[in-house]
């Protein structure tokens, strides 16, 4: 399974304790696997950075948050353990964010599709625009949101998650997602959304770091069989994307 060159992770920590955690893959933030690793590494790292209180996390662009899964290398899986080691790089970055000390911001500024509302669900308290709607698609190109799934439906329920499955052509709008539970807050433009982030961040950073500590263990309470359970849902998604269906429908994407 090829690497891709034009992915891209930037880490910034400021004198308040509060990380920035940027990945990028142009043009619409894909996941490759090798993004996926090194998300998760990078999660970890800053889990384990005494000079960190917070971690944003947030792509890069205007335009999308992220698009899930590298479509280029879903067609380029041609067995099983390659398929599970794919989509194992989602339950890195999920069970990284759930095990990290810190807690962590989502900053959502466009569309996120997939694997990206995936990440959404994974961050402690997740802001977004207008602009970003959300799409489940696995369905359509044969596939199922299964490694994503504890994550999205923790935050908005598995009625909720159900509908968004069976319904993979169709974009939710923010407001929807706001309203189930997905993002806690929603701001009409990109400046405005920044400006309450750096409100709130500023002002977690100055919190007990062990009571923020404690209070990220309760917000992922009964969720430790996630390091089992996600990596089983890899090895579905891995048989997944083998089927002949699918590979018809990435041709066609």
């Amino acid at each position: 399974m090829q690497n891709s060159s034009s992915t891209n992770l930037d880490i910034s920590i400021a004198s308040s304790g509060v990380a920035t955690l940027t990945f990028s893959h142009p043009p619409t933030n894909a996941m490759p696997i090798v993004l996926l690793e090194d998300l998760a590494n990078a999660i970890e790292k800053l889990a384990e950075d005494s000079k960190v209180q917070i971690i944003i996390l947030q792509s890069g662009g205007e335009r999308t948050f992220c698009s899930g899964a590298d479509f280029n290398q879903l067609l380029a899986i041609d067995n099983l353990e390659d398929g599970k080691i794919f989509f194992s790089g989602f339950a890195k970055v999920i069970n990284a964010c759930r095990k990290s000390s810190k807690i962590i911001i989502g900053r959502v500024q466009g569309k996120a599709v997939g694997g990206g509302v995936g990440l959404a669900a994974a961050t402690d308290y997740c802001f977004a625009t207008q602009a970003a709607s959300i799409k489940l698609s696995e369905l359509h190109i044969g596939i199922i949101p299964a490694v994503i799934e504890p994550a999205v439906s923790r935050k908005i329920g598995l009625s909720s998650f159900s509908k968004m499955s069976l319904k993979p052509t169709e974009f939710y709008s923010a407001q929807w997602a706001f309203e189930q539970g997905l993002f806690y807050e929603v701001h009409e433009t990109i400046a405005e959304m920044d400006e309450a982030i750096a409100r709130m961040t500023e002002q977690l950073a100055t919190y007990n770091p062990e009571g923020l500590q404690e209070l990220k263990k309760i917000l992922w309470q009964d969720t430790a069989h996630w390091d089992t359970l996600l990596y089983e849902r890899a090895e579905i998604s891995g048989k997944l994307v083998l089927s002949e269906f699918t590979k018809q429908a990435l041709r066609k994407v």
